[in-house]
């Protein structure tokens, strides 16, 4: 019945206090943030950018606008394969000046990638793509047999 008592190793309130104190944890949080957001590591990082895009389609058209906030034109890559519209690019990392120290850095830079499935069949010698104040719009004029057509009921 007495058993020999185990003693406790104590716990402080802030257990990353012990052995490094605030540094160790805040190079452990870095290096946390780095995996999940770092483009070439594994984990979660490793997904392209992927700008939001919106799809609408009228009468005799389908549009397609995307987010590139930063993108000039010339790197923009537009492929049409079959009803998939392909949209990719890279959006250019600026470079540190010297005499410059970055305190953060949260805009993303690197290659993009985004597509769609196209509502219907379009003219592919007829699209017009134009960039404006960071949006792309995507003109896709609908094939003849695509677009809606008005029937008139006639009475008997």
């Amino acid at each position: 019945m007495n058993a020999p008592l185990t003693t406790r190793q104590s716990r402080g309130l802030f257990p990353w206090a012990q052995g490094g104190g605030v540094p160790a944890l805040r190079e452990e949080m870095e290096h946390m943030f780095q995996r999940f957001w770092d483009e070439n590591g594994d984990a979660w990082g490793s997904q392209m950018l992927s700008p939001a895009l919106d799809l609408k389609e009228s009468d005799k058209d389908v549009t397609v606008r995307l987010d590139l906030p930063g993108v000039e034109a010339k790197e923009v890559d537009i492929q049409l394969n079959g009803n998939q519209l392909v949209v990719s690019g890279e959006r250019k990392e600026e470079k540190e000046e010297k005499g410059e120290t970055y305190h953060r850095i949260e805009r993303r830079s690197g290659r993009f990638s985004r597509s769609t499935i196209l509502p219907c069949a379009v003219q592919e010698d007829e699209i017009d793509a134009t960039m404006k104040d960071g949006i792309l719009t995507v003109v896709l004029p609908k094939s003849p047999e695509a677009q809606s057509r008005h029937i008139e009921v006639k009475s008997s």
